[in-house]
């Protein structure tokens, strides 16, 4: 009968606990087609776990507002007329951008790990106090006799334990070789963040300075389609012009303008994508310096096998996966040590008071049992042994072959990064010679351009040309104008992309003068 009882028991709290669990589906939206209206708290905080009041108004799919989450964000500390270089500008983003801190956590993450492995050499030491009380009844029955016995116990025992791993064939090197490795990656990766910046400002930065002289040039293209338009009109006025030559020069004048709407737009997105690529607020205001008049250097021009040896011996990159691949090494030594004796020492020390009778003390993670305690008074214990591994079900033998796996793994990888690193040099190399070449010939094309369009406008004026040799005139110029901007600002990447290939892109790049 008490047996039945118990089953009921058992079931009827086994219902309750499930009834628990599966409450907390009230904290999900009750359909799928049916929006979320979640709790808040007065100043409009989402309120985790808990379901919306009924009185909370439905808001459709639109979520509660955070006044903590819409503050805005500090602005830069930067001076208003102040005109900021390149230079200048990178500064503010290693110091702004989220990357570099996120990379810099990583790397002191990276070294503590380094510390934990290293204070696997010492000795774990721990105290414990414990009291307690214990009870215990005893019932015996010889035929008509019975005799019952009640005996408690009551007290504390005071311990401190030592445990030391004394020698372990080079496990323990092995495995803090291994972490310091994992450092010397997540200091490379710190190292390449910055340069990822560095890099990103300054391609964001050539852009914005080509976005900005687009907008020159066409302010340039406008007056020329006015004074086009202009001749157009003084030439109509002395009946030697055309309606349609009026009408040609006013469309030039008109795509000149929407032309012009548009370069200033494209460089106002040019300026939102440097502030992006600094990290800072997009509500910044920051004069840029211009860098259209700076002649191009040729540092760039070095041999190429030079540059890839370079690069080879000091890109983020390869170095990184050379340690990991020293990483990989060190777990296979820590992978073999495991087959290998270990050599221990425990020590406990302990003090019982009262008529306690243990021997032991559970363990609390990661604190291990204390053992060998004396149940009088005042006890000690040392022990010195060698445990050896005899049989596990093959799981050393496993670890084993994933090291040496891992180490082949790291080698291959350490050799595929090396090839991509030569390809990225070389052609890096090849795309900065072939824009500087672009470069000039674009200068050729405006001159020539330009040349075309003032003899051409001249033409028109003394009743000799056409306005459609002027207005071709007038597009090609444009257009040679805007390919030596682009040329321009290509060559400046160009040579950006080629040091960040070479692992040379410590600061801003100095490839003009």
């Amino acid at each position: 009968m008490r047996s039945s009882e118990s089953w009921l028991a058992l079931i009827a709290v086994s219902t309750v606990v499930a009834g628990c669990a599966r409450s907390a589906l009230d904290m999900a939206p009750d359909r799928p087609d049916q929006p979320w209206t979640p709790a808040t708290t007065a100043s409009g905080e989402i309120v985790a776990g808990e379901p919306a009041p009924e009185h909370v108004a439905d808001r459709g799919y639109v979520l509660p507002s955070n006044p903590m989450l819409g503050k805005l964000p500090a602005p830069a500390a930067v001076s208003p007329g102040h005109t900021y270089s390149l230079v200048e500008l990178i500064d503010i983003a290693q110091s702004s951008n989220p990357t570099t801190r996120i990379a810099w956590d990583e790397a002191r993450n990276a070294a503590l790990a380094a510390g934990i492995a290293r204070s696997a050499f010492l000795p774990n030491l721990s105290a414990s106090v414990v009291g307690g009380y214990e009870t215990s009844h005893n019932g015996n029955s010889l035929s008509v006799v019975s005799a019952n016995s009640n005996q408690t116990a009551k007290g504390t025992i005071s311990s401190l334990s030592l445990e030391w791993l004394l020698f372990d064939f080079g496990e323990r090197s092995a495995i803090l070789e291994t972490v310091k490795q994992g450092s010397v990656v997540a200091n490379i990766a710190f190292t390449a963040a910055h340069q990822q910046v560095i890099y990103k400002v300054s391609l964001a930065f050539y852009a914005n300075a080509a976005a900005q002289a687009r907008v020159r040039t066409a302010a340039k293209a406008l007056r020329n389609a006015r004074d086009v338009e202009a001749a157009a009109e003084q030439r109509y006025s002395h009946g030697v012009g055309t309606v349609v030559e009026q009408a040609q020069a006013r469309q030039a004048t008109a795509q000149a303008n929407l032309a012009q709407v548009q370069a200033d737009g494209a460089a106002k997105d040019s300026y939102l994508s440097l502030l992006a690529a600094m990290g800072i607020s997009p509500l910044a205001k920051i004069k840029v310096a211009d860098i259209s008049n700076r002649r191009l250097s040729t540092a760039m021009q070095e041999p190429i096998e030079d540059v890839v040896s370079e690069a080879l011996a000091r890109r983020p990159d390869t170095l990184a996966a050379y340690a990991v691949h020293e990483a990989s090494l060190a777990s296979l030594r820590a992978a073999r040590a495991e087959f290998l004796p270990k050599l221990f020492l425990s020590a406990t020390g302990s003090y019982t008071t009262g008529s306690f009778n243990v021997t032991g003390i559970p363990g609390v993670a990661p604190q291990a049992p204390t053992l060998n305690l004396s149940p009088h008074g005042l006890g000690a214990t040392v022990l010195l042994g060698v445990t050896i591994p005899l049989y596990d079900g093959g799981t050393r033998d496993a670890l084993y072959e994933q090291a040496q796996t891992n180490v082949d793994r790291s080698d291959a990888a350490l050799k595929e990064v090396r090839d991509e690193a030569v390809q990225q040099v070389v052609a890096a190399a090849n795309a900065a010679k072939t824009n500087l070449s672009a470069y000039d010939a674009a200068q050729a094309l405006v001159s020539a351009a330009q040349t075309t369009f003032d003899a051409a406008l001249q033409s028109y004026r003394h009743g000799v040309g056409s306005i459609t040799d002027v207005t071709t005139a007038e597009t090609q110029l444009l257009l040679a104008e805007n390919a030596a901007t682009d040329a321009y600002s290509n060559v400046l990447s160009a040579a950006a992309t080629l040091a960040l290939s070479a692992g040379a892109l410590g600061a801003a790049p100095q490839w003009s003068s």
